[in-house]
């Protein structure tokens, strides 16, 4: 790992080996170690902490490939083997792009298919997950290395085709999960407010809900003011509609038809979606290139280049988070493993049918499990108890040298997500970094390159925005049109 992150500094040799030496402690092993010693940290949580950080990682070294300078000393590191081209000219790193997210994306994949069904960390493949950081980044380092072996036309047909429909899988998954959330968490609130009569939960609701749309409102009129100057017809229909469907959504919210098939329906969703549509239309206007002096952002002189490094930065962050969220929540289905605890008595070979202990425990720690399995399912302890014994038999183990892993283990009664999900959706993450950073790329440009500023990612971001106000429109209207498919 820090040899990778340190490519970008062998012009400066004495600067590089510092940096390298530090972004080497930086790695996923490390975080995911470092995540695991502390107590507030479960094993589920640090793991996929560590594949967020992957993931960014290798984004900023994708984007750093779309720089000729990257480019003319990744030909130098390789003795001037690879030539990066596109049909004969000099294309700033789309090819060395595809090449990188496509190493990481076959890593996924692999990784995908090897934990098929894997439904606790007591099964032995958990491990691939988990832990065996170590040699889980070589392969992926080997994978990199092996792609500048492949040949050019196979990343071009690959980034055209292929990727481009796996980032629009990944940004259609990403508006289902967000239109998910919205209705999760107004449920949640609702569900708090009528079982614990809270007024700080109401205040909490409300609160959000005209939040959310003083927000969504105050970044409309923002557009108008900004980017919506005479002859900037396509920000001022994108803002127009944004608005039409914002008011539209609102009011279908709150309908009495509605009301009637879901009473859970209400403003607070719609306040979620809206601030999430109107945001994602301002990204698009301010985002897009000036040649039609239509934004200003752009034109700002002094701050071009440290708003290009931040702005990427920030998107890449924003993917991983978006990513790691997408695959553990929503559409990875959950396996509930903090309630997936065996009953007293009931064997897990199927061979004891009654209700008491009638068999010696070999050793004090399973003297300790059973006394806790006894306490919880006579109602004395919590469910959550057995978690702290398992955490215990964990640090036991490791101390004698037994163990696999140290700290908690949250998923020894059953995964906290789907690992296969898990890896898929973060493969679909791949292509959709890939896609963004080469989709219309200016290849005259010189200097850092902007990720995200052309009229594609513009209008990717617009047609997103339609689409998740539809897919809330749908889950609004679903339970009016076919009542007998939901049980509200």
């Amino acid at each position: 790992m820090g040899a990778l992150l340190s490519l970008p500094l062998l012009a400066v040799p004495s600067m590089g080996t510092l940096m390298s030496f530090g972004a080497s402690c930086c790695g996923a092993a490390a975080c995911s170690a470092i995540c695991n010693q502390c107590g507030i940290f479960k094993s589920s949580m640090a793991t996929r902490i560590a594949y967020a950080f992957l993931l960014l990682v290798n984004s900023i070294i994708s984007w750093l490939m779309l720089t000729p300078w990257a480019l003319k000393k990744l030909e130098h590191l390789t003795l001037d083997y690879v030539n990066i081209s596109c049909q004969g000219k000099q294309c700033y790193g789309y090819v060395a792009v595809q090449r990188v997210n496509f190493a990481l994306g076959l890593f996924h994949f692999i990784l995908a298919i090897l934990l098929l069904g894997v439904k606790s960390s007591r099964d032995g493949r958990a491990s691939l997950q988990n832990g065996y950081w170590g040699p889980k980044i070589i392969v992926w380092i080997a994978f990199v290395v092996l792609t500048f072996f492949i040949p050019e036309t196979f990343f071009q047909i690959w980034g055209q085709y292929i990727a481009l429909a796996g980032a629009m899988l990944f940004v259609l998954l990403g508006l289902i999960l967000l239109v998910d959330l919205a209705h999760t968490w107004a449920e949640y609130c609702l569900d708090k407010i009528e079982t614990t009569d809270s007024r700080g939960w109401r205040v909490l609701l409300i609160g959000s809900t005209l939040g959310m749309f003083t927000a969504s409102f105050a970044m409309t009129i923002i557009m108008y003011i900004f980017f919506a100057q005479s002859g900037c017809a396509m920000n001022q229909a994108a803002i127009t509609i944004n608005l039409l469907v914002l008011l539209l959504i609102t009011a279908v919210s709150v309908h009495p038809t509605v009301q009637e098939h879901n009473p859970k329906a209400g403003l607070a969703q719609a306040a979620i979606v809206a601030v999430y549509c109107t945001y994602l239309t301002m990204s698009a206007v301010s985002m897009e290139p000036d040649d039609q002096h239509c934004n200003p952002l752009i034109r700002a002189s002094g701050t071009r280049t440290a708003s290009i490094v931040l702005g990427a930065i920030v998107t890449m962050l924003t993917i991983a988070y978006t990513t790691t969220r997408a695959a553990t929540q929503g559409i990875a289905l959950s396996t509930n493993a903090s309630h997936a605890y065996s009953k007293l008595g009931s064997d897990e070979e199927g061979g004891n049918e009654h209700s008491l202990i009638d068999q010696q425990p070999t050793s004090r720690r399973q003297m300790r499990a059973e006394a806790l399995r006894a306490a919880v399912e006579a109602g004395s302890l919590p469910a959550n108890a057995l978690d702290d014994s398992d955490s215990d038999s964990d640090e036991e183990d490791s101390d004698s040298g037994n163990g696999r892993r140290r700290g908690k283990d949250d998923e020894r009664g059953g995964t906290q997500y789907n690992y296969s999900l898990f890896h898929f959706i973060f493969l679909l993450a791949t292509t959709w970094v890939a896609t963004l950073l080469t989709q219309n790329i200016d290849f005259e440009a010189e200097g850092v390159a902007a990720v995200g500023r052309t009229y594609w990612a513009s209008w990717v971001k617009i047609v997103s925005s339609w689409v998740c106000y539809a897919i809330y429109g749908w889950s609004l209207l679903a339970p009016v049109v076919m009542p007998g498919r939901f049980g509200y």
